[in-house]
């Protein structure tokens, strides 16, 4: 595949966050770019206002004529979350196409290119982003293919004028094993996607490919802990390669100081909140420092870090109410979501309001999810966002409910939800999930801001 060549793409499953990612990068290309997405969201109407032609019906008659022919100008782009019967998929193969998915595009992109990439169950969006700005932010430089949306550019992709490129490496799938990257981050490693992999112990054996695929003379950084060592462990408070220290709370903003056996960066502020983030800005350093980029511009760097969208994002922030919206959809997350907010808000009553994502994993994970949302004061638990699956028997938000050792608990509808929010108007509110939980943000904040 010559990527320069390319002068018109499709992506089936254009509205996904990695996929609209390479959907703006031929585009910013100058490439003629179109595709299908089941539903239409703001992200998809803010490609269509980038000049983007986007279906939402599964018909062959939809696909523009200039992408019918295969032709080594035309690139068909496909996310394994479509349908396995998608009538479109089938005419182009018909077609004679070849067809990729995301994660094949991605490699050939960085193929020639030196490539950063973040591996990880959770915690990798973040870092990713992070890792991008702090290159961006101290004038370094990358392009950057990221699974959220930059807080600081508004962006899921961002364009640079080195050969740099800062990529998250997504495990779903076995994505991340089209890559070779020279510089290798692991996050975690913890359970999850157990319908691709089967067991934990299959996963833990693609991240260890994943990390294989380092070039020669590149480097691993691995958190400390994993089942599987790295050249660089980092940590958050635990001593090892690199480790975060003094890590405190001030004035409702976060502080830590750096250090590894070749640097030491002191009093670093955080532009974002969450223990968890601490972490993630430590192997953002570490990823800076092999870079050769100096202490200073690290540190402002990250106090001019925002974040990415539903990744800790505070939409409202009053005297009133505080609401905040998170993207967690595993235990783990979930864990280090609610303690960050118990550690930031250690007076206030916390609501939170929880939609599943999908049957098996909250099947595979019952337990870790019903100890974890027992950190909430109140939870207000929605019915499981199935997404790409059909419902298993048994298998359902009622299940969890029962599971949950907490007094203040319902299964409730999205109607519910905003009626409630506005009845007892709480002082801290925190919606999470990965499915289309948020589309409640909208009407919560119309809700929380108008708080009397």
């Amino acid at each position: 595949m010559n990527i320069d060549k390319i002068k018109r793409v499709y992506l089936l499953g254009i509205g996904g966050i990695g996929m609209s990612g390479l959907a703006r990068y031929f585009s910013r290309l100058g490439c003629k770019v179109a595709g299908y997405d089941r539903t239409s969201t703001e992200l998809t109407k803010t490609l269509e206002e980038e000049g983007m032609q986007i279906t939402y019906t599964d018909d062959v008659q939809s696909i523009p004529d200039v992408f019918k022919t295969a032709s080594e100008d035309t690139l068909l782009i496909y996310t394994p979350a479509i349908p396995k019967d998608l009538q479109l998929k089938a005419y182009f193969v018909d077609a004679g196409h070849e067809l990729f998915k995301r994660s094949q595009v991605l490699g050939f992109i960085s193929a020639s290119r030196f490539t950063i990439g973040v591996a990880g169950t959770h915690g990798k969006t973040t870092t990713s982003t992070m890792v991008a700005h702090v290159l961006k932010h101290s004038g370094y430089d990358c392009s950057a293919f990221l699974g959220g949306i930059s807080s600081n550019y508004q962006n899921n992709v961002l364009f640079g004028d080195n050969d740099v490129v800062v990529v998250e490496a997504d495990e779903y799938d076995r994505s991340f094993l089209t890559l070779h990257p020279n510089i290798a981050i692991v996050t975690s490693a913890d359970a999850d996607h157990l319908d691709i992999y089967g067991d934990a112990n299959e996963l833990i054996t693609n991240f260890k490919l994943y990390l294989d695929r380092v070039v020669e003379g590149g480097t691993k950084i691995v958190k400390k802990g994993l089942p599987f060592a790295g050249d660089i462990a980092y940590a958050r408070e635990e001593v090892c390669d690199a480790y975060a220290m003094n890590v405190r709370v001030e004035d409702g903003e976060f502080y830590f100081d750096y250090h590894s056996a070749d640097l030491d960066i002191k009093n670093i502020h955080l532009g974002i909140p969450g223990l968890h983030n601490v972490e993630n800005a430590v192997a953002a350093v570490t990823v800076a420092k092999l870079l050769g980029i100096s202490a200073d511009k690290i540190a402002a760097a990250l106090s001019a870090f925002k974040g990415v969208k539903r990744r800790f994002e505070f939409i409202v922030k009053g005297e009133k109410g505080i609401y905040i919206d998170d993207y967690a959809h595993h235990p783990e997350e979930l864990r280090a979501f609610l303690t960050s907010m118990r550690k930031l808000y250690p007076n206030k009553k916390l609501t939170v309001v929880f939609q599943p994502h999908l049957f098996t994993r909250t099947r595979d994970f019952i337990d870790g999810f019903a100890e974890v949302l027992g950190l909430a004061d109140e939870l207000l638990l929605m019915e499981i966002y199935p997404a790409r699956e059909l419902p298993i028997p048994g298998v359902d938000s009622s299940w969890l409910l029962e599971k949950i050792d907490l007094q203040n608990k319902r299964v409730v509808s999205p109607e519910e939800v905003l009626s409630i929010v506005e009845t007892e108007q709480p002082e801290l509110l925190v919606t999470v999930g990965a499915g289309d939980i948020d589309k409640l943000v909208k009407p919560l904040k119309a809700i929380m801001t108008d708080v009397k």
